[in-house]
C-alpha cells in the first residue's frame, strides 16, 4: 500500500482522528475547524453565540476555545525509519469522512491520529482522494506500535 518496501511496520484498522478545537463561542462545535478560514465571530442570522459582536462573548470576554473533535474512521498506515534523516516517517490513508473533509476545506491540516491501543502521532492531511478519503503523513512517533531497538555500546 505505502510503497516504502518490505521492511516497514504497518497498521490497518480503526483510528480516531482528533481535529483541533477552535477559538470560538462553542456554537459551531463539531464542525471541525469552521473558524479556521477567518470566519470566526461572523455567525449566521438566528444563531446564538456572539454573531455581530466582533468575536467576543456576550459579556465582553474573549471567546473560549472549543474541545477537540474526535472522528472515528478506518485507516491503513505504514512507516519506516529513515537512516538519511534519522527520523521515523509514516503515511497512509483514511476512509471517507464528511467531518474530516469539512475540516480540511476549512483549513485544518494538522491532526492527531490515535489507534485503539493508545498509540498516537501528529499527522498532516493531504487533499482528498477520488473516494473521499484523505492521505495522511507524519514524522516522528507513529500512531501504531513499532519494535523497540536497543543499541548496545
Amino acid at each position: 500500500m505505502s510503497g516504502f518496501g518490505d521492511d516497514e511496520e504497518e497498521y490497518q484498522g480503526p483510528v480516531t482522528v482528533v481535529l483541533p478545537g477552535e477559538a470560538g463561542d462553542g456554537g459551531e462545535a463539531g464542525t471541525g475547524g469552521a473558524a479556521a478560514d477567518g470566519e470566526a465571530g461572523k455567525g449566521e442570522a438566528g444563531t446564538d453565540g456572539g454573531a455581530g459582536n466582533g468575536g467576543t462573548a456576550a459579556d465582553g470576554r474573549a471567546p473560549t476555545p472549543t474541545a477537540p473533535v474526535p472522528v472515528e474512521v478506518q485507516a491503513h498506515l505504514a512507516g519506516h525509519f529513515s537512516p538519511l534523516t534519522g527520523d521515523y516517517r509514516w503515511r497512509g490513508r483514511l476512509s471517507a469522512s464528511e467531518a474530516i473533509t469539512a475540516a480540511f476545506r476549512d483549513g485544518v491540516r494538522t491532526v492527531v491520529v490515535r489507534t485503539p491501543d493508545g498509540f498516537e502521532g501528529d499527522g498532516v492531511l493531504d487533499d482528498p482522494n477520488l473516494w473521499g478519503g484523505h492521505p495522511v503523513r507524519g514524522t516522528g512517533t507513529p500512531p501504531f506500535a513499532v519494535p523497540r531497538i536497543e543499541i548496545d555500546d
